[in-house]
């Protein structure tokens, strides 16, 4: 006994009592069939042997019980306010489950056989006069047992050849076993409370923790951006509480998943912590455990119902954690890259829970000694980020890096320093003070302008591998949505998308959403406008990189415009570039042939730099089919084949050497 747990010991001893109320019952059961007339067809006389052994053993635990804990029974008795005769009746239901032995007792006596007591045994047990016929009806249908949940009446019989039965993993429960019903689907997962202090400190918090400290008949309404964020706010409140708790992620509240939540939070004294599922259609209206006799915490995502009945409810709204608390919580998570907690920070905006899963990947990773590094918690919180892409986006894992891109030394400069913007937010936002309540203060938002083919997708693939990040690419024609509504809809979608996995946003041909904002003549101007605003607000809170594509800078919308920190303009490559171009395109094993002046070919034809990869990509397999080298004539069928894609004019056929 002394190698048990607390827990242990507590769980036995709530086993070897409800053993004994058992026995009780089963004491009465065998003094009924003595009483029965004989020859007894329904239960002979090893039966009543065996239920007189049984009560002898089981009732001889009821003096070994000496726990100070409430037993699960007696909570069940005080919070439902059960009668004698009612918690006869509940002992009687879960009779069957105690032992083999009971079960085939009850199946003897069952009229069709079945390994349950009926509402007729119960009669003959505990009825003593006419009048209380009507109790034992009552309390079956309308009574206490009944509108719990705890009692299920079952079977298309008359009334006294029902059977009775306790609710789902009931009887385990009431043995102190970690039994749950699969209704109510239970999550267990370490609590994490790193980075919450200020949280904690807050007036609706602290309110919140006095309450779930004090028992009080309260529900809690915990909102967030999404449900399995206001999950573990509220497990972290009920642990800061000292209050024992479990985490429900039940599919749907329905009357029977209510019944089984309130039972077992009662019988295990544990504040139920319950995920309201997500509903498509209109936002329902909910009215959950109002009879539950403790605190309830509700988990939602911000305004997806209205809420009613009449218990108290405190709301308690969840903000993303503050720059200097995502800080602290990396610090504490990751005490080995502490240095670099500000990186993490300004980098990865998770919750404590997901920060506490990606230290733990990191660790068991590198157990053999290696420092965890940045790119390490970089590739376990995409990993681990649970990211469903809707309809027009795309997840790229980026390769290229700053050797494949070829741009002016200021266009250059204004992509590091976009890096270094996101990079040092930590530094000159919190610590220096910069924009201090600004909205839009954190991330940043650039434009790429340019011609197609001249490398403004191929820039924000830089950007985020330089970042350790994706690249979340989203095809605009696919988002925009003719239905009202559906456009904000799948905007949400595509954002909370990127914040999911830290990911780098780039809006491809972007004046298809991001337009000048028109004079409203109609019911669509007004709703595409409304669009445009949405999205405004919306490229404000992200906290990340969000770059916008556009071939035609003037179609942009001026506000866009003034709230972005770049903007980058992408011009057709002149010689020397075209000439850099050719050479990044042309992997140093490339067989050229000796007839090939990149120079000439740079500057005869002036083309961006996705049609030279192109002709290059064509004029090697045009010569490996050949079985040759990569020739000048291989290269200008090639860049022939370009313009005659695009509808232009071809310049003409370079000079060879020899001509000259």
């Amino acid at each position: 006994m002394s190698d048990l747990s607390t827990a242990q010991v507590a769980g036995r001893e709530a086993s070897r009592r409800l053993m004994a109320e058992a026995g009780v019952i089963a004491r009465r059961l065998a003094d009924l069939l003595e009483r029965l007339p004989s020859p007894q067809p329904q239960a002979d006389l090893d039966g009543r042997r065996f239920l007189q052994e049984y009560s002898r053993s089981a009732t001889a635990w009821r003096s070994t019980v000496n726990s100070g804990a409430p037993h699960p029974l007696d909570r069940l008795i005080v919070a439902l306010g059960l009668t004698a005769f009612e918690v006869d009746l509940l002992l009687l239901a879960g009779l069957a489950e105690e032992h083999e032995g009971l079960s085939a007792v009850m199946r003897e006596l069952h009229p069709r056989g079945e390994p349950r007591p009926t509402i007729g045994l119960a009669a003959q047990i505990f009825v003593d006069a006419p009048d209380d016929r009507a109790l034992l009806r009552e309390s079956v249908e309308t009574g206490r047992l009944a509108r719990s949940g705890a009692l299920v009446v079952s079977g298309d019989a008359p009334f006294f050849e029902l059977s009775i039965r306790l609710a789902d993993q009931l009887w385990p429960a009431l043995h102190g076993i970690d039994s749950w019903p699969a209704l109510i689907n239970r999550r267990e997962t370490p609590v994490a409370l790193h980075g919450l202090d200020d949280w904690f400190e807050t007036s609706d918090v602290a309110h919140a923790l006095e309450t779930v400290a004090g028992g009080d008949q309260v529900t809690i309404l915990i909102t967030a951006a999404s449900e399995d964020v206001a999950v573990e706010r509220g497990a972290a409140l009920a642990y800061k509480a000292g209050a024992p708790f479990f985490r429900a992620h039940p599919d749907a509240l329905t009357v029977p998943v209510e019944q089984l939540l309130a039972l077992h939070a009662i019988v295990r004294g544990e504040v139920p912590i319950v995920r309201l599922a997500p509903v498509d259609g209109p936002s329902p209206s909910h009215a959950v455990l109002v009879d539950y006799p403790g605190p309830v915490v509700l988990c939602a995502r911000a305004g997806s119902g209205v809420f009613h009945g009449n218990r108290p409810m405190l709301p308690v709204e969840v903000e993303p954690l503050a720059p200097r608390a995502r800080r602290a919580m990396w610090a504490s998570t990751l005490p080995e890259l502490e240095s670099e907690a500000h990186f993490l920070a300004s980098r990865h905006a998770v919750e404590p829970a997901i920060a506490a899963e990606a230290a733990a990947d990191v660790r068991s990773v590198h157990h053999n000694g290696r420092r965890p590094n940045i790119e390490d918690v970089s590739k376990s919180l995409q990993a681990r980020a649970r990211l469903t892409l809707t309809s027009g986006v795309k997840l790229v894992r980026p390769t290229a890096s700053w050797k494949h891109l070829v741009l002016s030394p200021d266009h250059l400069r204004q992509l590091h320093e976009a890096i270094g913007r996101l990079q040092y937010q930590a530094r000159v936002l919190d610590d220096w003070g910069f924009l201090e309540g600004r909205p839009g203060a954190r991330g940043v938002r650039m434009l790429f302008a340019g011609p197609p083919g001249t490398g403004k997708t191929l820039a924000a693939e830089v950007l985020a591998h330089e970042i350790r990040a994706h690249l979340l690419v989203v095809d605009i024609s696919r988002v925009v949505s003719k239905w009202i509504g559906e456009t904000e809809k799948n905007l949400a979608e595509v954002f909370d998308a990127a914040e999911r996995v830290q990911a780098v946003l780039l809006f491809d041909e972007a004046d298809a959403l991001f337009g000048k904002r028109t004079e409203v003549s109609d019911a669509h101007d007004r709703y595409a406008n409304l669009e445009t605003a949405y999205l405004l607000a919306r490229l404000e809170r992200f906290d990340g990189l969000a770059i916008l594509s556009t071939n035609l800078r003037q179609n942009i919308d001026s506000a866009f415009i003034r709230r972005l920190e770049f903007v980058v303009e992408f011009d057709e490559p002149g010689p020397a570039e075209r000439l850099e171009l050719w050479r990044c395109h042309l992997p140093e094993r490339a067989p050229l042939g000796g007839d090939v002046d990149l120079a000439r070919l740079a500057a005869l034809y002036p083309v961006v730099g996705g049609v030279i990869r192109n002709a290059a990509v064509a004029a090697a397999f045009r010569a490996a089919s050949e079985g040759s080298d990569i020739g000048l004539d291989h290269f200008v069928r090639a860049i022939r084949r370009e313009y005659q894609k695009s509808g232009r004019p071809f310049p003409g056929t370079p000079l060879r050497p020899s001509a000259h």
